[in-house]
């Protein structure tokens, strides 16, 4: 349901509009990693997260009298983002469906952005249930945060760029280690990798206890969380990987790697003090795993995703005071 030919038409609808986001590397990175480490910072994409790079593929993929009625999402946060900000600069609404415990900056952010903000409770709620009503009354289109076609393929931009940038730094074979929630990110990478840098290949990391796709890649079928809340990842937090994403990763990807909250706060100020970067929780367990779990990696080199930085002050603070 989705191929390159899909991710570069993504592509040239997001020139102009998503920043190519740089691809950084640290000397005292590269000694605690025990190999050579680049950093994908897509924490500096429009809206603090790649999830710009789906939000805007997705919008702009519409036919225009269908996009022109208005959109809705649902996330804990940073797809929110990024699909308000799409429809900001399309000029149609948008509705947004998140968690009422998602930090209150992302919270924030979305309103700054002009959606309207629907909270919900993650634990006791279905916020497949309320997006489709919503989009029903409202004759809203539904813009799922991964297991979407258009959303893939945006997200796949990330891989292609990640290619070119390894070319340039004479990178020819890598693991890409990415924070995993539904697969969205994860599986446009590997797709456009698959095309564009074969001797690459795609890792999919993740907070413990809430590490669905690596349990589901290592049996074969899909497992599902037994929790929806109890990690400060939260911008990774998913019942189970998509049901488009996970035959893409199955075919793709390596075993997943499965850090701790304390792992990803450390790389969280691992990633200030040296590459001068702030990074969520969520969006720093890719650099964690890179950092902390060598002995899961086979290759040399090494390509960590961090994938947003829309952190609350006070976890930020957090993992500055205890690690930095």
């Amino acid at each position: 349901m989705v191929s390159i030919e899909m991710i570069v038409a993504a592509r040239a609808r997001l020139r102009g509009r998503a920043r190519r986001t740089p691809l950084l590397s640290s000397p005292f990175l590269n000694e605690i990693a025990g190999r050579r480490l680049f950093v994908k910072a897509e924490c500096l994409q429009h809206s603090g997260s790649f999830k710009f790079r789906g939000g805007w593929s997705a919008v702009s993929g519409l036919d225009p009298a269908v996009r022109t009625r208005g959109v809705i999402a649902f996330s804990s946060g940073n797809h929110a983002q990024g699909v308000a900000l799409a429809a900001k600069l399309h000029g149609v609404p948008a509705v947004i469906i998140m968690p009422s415990d998602a930090p209150k900056l992302k919270i924030a952010n979305t309103r700054a952005f002009g959606a309207e903000v629907v909270l919900y409770d993650r634990a006791n709620e279905d916020r497949d249930e309320i997006g489709a009503r919503l989009s029903a009354e409202r004759g809203l289109t539904l813009i799922k945060p991964f297991d979407e076609p258009l959303v893939i393929a945006g997200q796949g931009t990330t891989g292609l760029e990640i290619s070119e940038q390894a070319e340039e730094e004479g990178v020819t074979e890598a693991e890409v280690l990415v924070p995993c929630g539904g697969g969205g990110l994860t599986s446009g990478i590997a797709l456009a990798l698959e095309a564009s840098a074969p001797g690459f290949r795609v890792r999919p990391c993740e907070p413990r206890d809430f590490d669905d796709t690596t349990r589901s890649l290592a049996s074969g079928r899909i497992e599902r969380n037994a929790s929806m809340s109890g990690s400060i990842c939260d911008a990774i937090i998913t019942p189970e990987p998509g049901k488009i994403t996970f035959p893409i990763l199955k075919r793709l990807a390596g075993a997943g790697i499965v850090v701790t909250d304390d792992e990803a706060l450390r790389a969280m100020a691992l990633a200030f003090v040296r590459l001068k970067i702030v990074v969520e929780p969520g969006g720093a367990v890719a650099l964690a795993a890179a950092l902390f779990h060598g002995e899961a990696l086979e290759s040399d080199t090494v390509v960590a995703v961090t994938s947003g930085g829309n952190v609350d002050t006070d976890i930020f603070a957090m993992a500055l005071e205890r690690f930095g």
